[in-house]
């Protein structure tokens, strides 16, 4: 019995429910998306060197062109639980359930509980994108310190906070990060789809610098604003982890599924016509990953 309840019920259901606030899965905005995943994805990467030469008036041969792939391998999750419709007797829907041995719990309570857990998934998957341990329940995510990571793969340009972020530093930190991916990733400087990826927390003290500063209403929240920090696009990820921003190409960062939907898709089934039970089961499937794509073109600051 997954339900438990803590009540004061006196006689008058107050008619909703409310829930601590969880994450949406924000950073999938800002991630390449490929679906139809049942067990692998092969993200081939292409290399050419020595192709261009003088021209003549023969054909001759020269260059090489060198492919080597990624593996994105989405990992299958689940959510089941039951519900004992019993436990509602004491909650605050109580005046709601219909006469009769065995009643559903009012409609009410279904499209809350679909609501909430289409939440819970969001939250851990905006959660795994970046800081998954691929523990149970949960996927491998970019910054884990697992093998092949953002954190630990190999050809990653790694750039040095000065300390953790902090209001009066984090300017000077962003400031870092763009000089080593100029020096080090000049090629990507003015690609359309390159974000520099921090949580909200970061972002919270980069708009308390620049308020410092008197921009405050540059950074106007209920505009349409773009965030950006010296002409770069700012991805706010919820789930990033802390102190740490990734710099990188939208199409160089992929997510993986084998249908987004799925992520929303959530079944109650009443079991007393089954076995008798007074118990509701709720099952949700879904899977998830996420994969580089060419590690050189990318920047870590920690």
């Amino acid at each position: 019995m997954a339900l438990t309840t803590t009540s004061n019920y006196s006689g008058k259901a107050a008619g909703f429910y409310i829930s601590a606030a969880l994450k949406q899965a924000t950073s999938l905005d800002f991630l390449t998306m490929i679906e139809n995943i049942k067990f692998k994805s092969n993200i081939q990467k292409m290399a050419a060197t020595g192709m261009i030469q003088n021209a003549d008036c023969n054909f001759t041969g020269a260059g090489t062109l060198a492919l080597t792939e990624n593996v994105l391998e989405p990992k299958n999750l689940m959510i089941n639980t039951d519900l004992c419709k019993k436990e509602l007797l004491d909650s605050w829907e109580a005046l709601q359930m219909r006469a009769g041995a065995g009643a559903p719990p009012p409609a009410s309570f279904d499209d809350y509980v679909v609501s909430y857990l289409g939440e819970v998934i969001a939250n851990g998957v905006e959660n795994d994108v970046w800081g998954g341990d691929n523990g149970a329940g949960r996927f491998l995510g970019f910054l884990d310190a697992a093998a092949g990571s953002i954190s630990t793969g190999a050809g990653i340009v790694a750039s040095s906070a000065s300390a953790a972020y902090t209001a009066a530093n984090i300017i000077a930190n962003l400031q870092t990060a763009v000089s080593d991916l100029a020096a080090n990733i000049p090629a990507v400087l003015r690609k359309e789809d390159l974000y520099i990826y921090m949580n909200s927390k970061t972002y919270s003290f980069y708009v308390s610098a620049i308020s410092t500063l008197g921009y405050v209403n540059a950074y106007n929240m209920n505009g349409d604003y773009e965030p950006v920090f010296e002409g770069y696009k700012i991805a706010v990820c919820p789930g990033m982890v802390d102190n740490q921003v990734v710099i990188a190409e939208k199409s160089n960062l992929f997510f993986g599924t084998d249908l987004l939907s799925d992520q929303t898709r959530i079944a109650i089934m009443d079991m007393a016509a089954l076995d008798g039970s007074d118990n509701m089961r709720v099952v949700a499937r879904y899977s998830a990953g996420v994969q580089t794509g060419i590690n050189s073109d990318i920047l870590r600051q920690s």
